[in-house]
């Protein structure tokens, strides 16, 4: 599969604010999207967690203020994985994974 840029491949469309949106209407879910993001002739893994409606990077810094896009960077996203929450060690909260951008642009694919 040829890898897109996120931002180019969404056009105007913002990704992660977009997911963000699904994501506050669907409270018992967990998306983690997996890439990485471009910085001078390198990539840098990158993660990111949106759950209830807010994204949290455990790799790179990312926006707070809800004006602005979440990240500022060129980044790719290259798998989206999906799991009931709350996550525990108990059981296994994983629901589904994949790698097309627009997947889980649709609510019914957060079910």
């Amino acid at each position: 599969m040829e890898e897109i840029l996120a931002s180019q491949n969404m056009g105007e469309i913002d990704l992660i604010n977009s997911l963000e949106r699904i994501s506050s209407k669907i409270p018992d879910r967990i998306l983690k999207l997996e890439g990485y993001m471009l910085k001078k002739n390198h990539k840098e893994h990158l993660e990111i967690i949106i759950f209830k409606g807010f994204s949290s990077s455990t790799t790179h810094p990312i926006e707070m203020d809800v004006e602005k896009k979440v990240l500022e960077f060129d980044y790719i996203i290259t798998n989206f994985k999906l799991y009931h929450s709350p996550l525990t060690e108990a059981k296994d909260n994983f629901i589904r994974e994949n790698q097309n951008t627009i997947f889980f642009l649709n609510q019914k694919n957060w079910i």
